[in-house]
């Protein structure tokens, strides 16, 4: 069985994707996966979002044809995690396509085991060669933890979860000019602990890394001139 060897992690990441799936028709045409594009996939990340920021996107790969050959199979070039926030969706930030880019998105980029698990069957399964922890400008889930380290202000349900995973990033970061500094010094740390911890909470990562050379970085994107810089 293909998936024989996938770790508990990987296969409830792979069920949670299959759940949200949708059927493909009998009648749709057989049509070869297409290959995974070579080159740098940061520099092809980079030049995707300066296109999206100066408003020339060139919304590749998502004609019909192109959608039917992906029934095939996969090959994304990279795998983005990203905060929940309907303001920072990773394929049109990056100006991709269909087939890209595998996205898993938590709120606050928090990781836990379905998290972790989708972006381990994402470099030992598909053998993305980057993973990109992307934060994001005016983060909710940072400024909930700041609050929940402050006491400033109540954090319920299950926000608190998420707050209390970023409250040791809020308090290793140093006090800033202003309060908006310090909401992006600790977006960016956050990113970038995230980018750090991942090798350490998953051997597979790990192993990833250190001998089969994926790269795993930190980056933020900036809501205001749609820009995202590596950290």
């Amino acid at each position: 069985m293909k998936y024989a060897n996938l770790s508990r992690r990987s296969l409830l990441a792979i069920g949670t994707a299959a759940a949200a799936g949708v059927v493909v028709g009998a009648s749709a045409p057989a049509v070869a996966a297409p290959a995974r594009a070579t080159g740098d996939p940061w520099a092809r990340l980079v030049a995707g979002n300066a296109r999206f920021a100066a408003g020339r996107q060139a919304h590749p790969r998502q004609d019909p044809a192109y959608r039917r050959s992906l029934v095939a199979g996969q090959e994304p070039f990279a795998c983005v995690v990203g905060c929940a926030d309907s303001r920072a969706p990773a394929e049109l930030l990056f100006d991709q396509g269909l087939g890209d880019l595998f996205t898993v998105r938590a709120i606050g980029e928090m990781l836990d085991d379905g998290v972790v698990g989708s972006i381990e069957y994402a470099v030992e399964h598909l053998h993305v060669p980057l993973v990109v922890v992307l934060g994001h400008a005016e983060c909710g889930a940072v400024k909930a933890a700041i609050d929940l380290v402050r006491g400033t202000s109540e954090v319920t349900g299950s926000v608190s979860t998420v707050a209390r995973a970023v409250e040791a990033t809020v308090r290793a970061t140093p006090p800033q000019p202003t309060e908006r500094e310090f909401v992006a010094a600790c977006v960016r740390n956050q990113a970038l602990r995230v980018a750090e911890e991942l090798p350490r909470r998953s051997p597979t990562i790990d192993t990833a890394v250190t001998e089969h050379g994926v790269h795993v970085v930190a980056a933020v994107y900036d809501l205001g001139s749609g820009l995202v810089r590596r950290h």
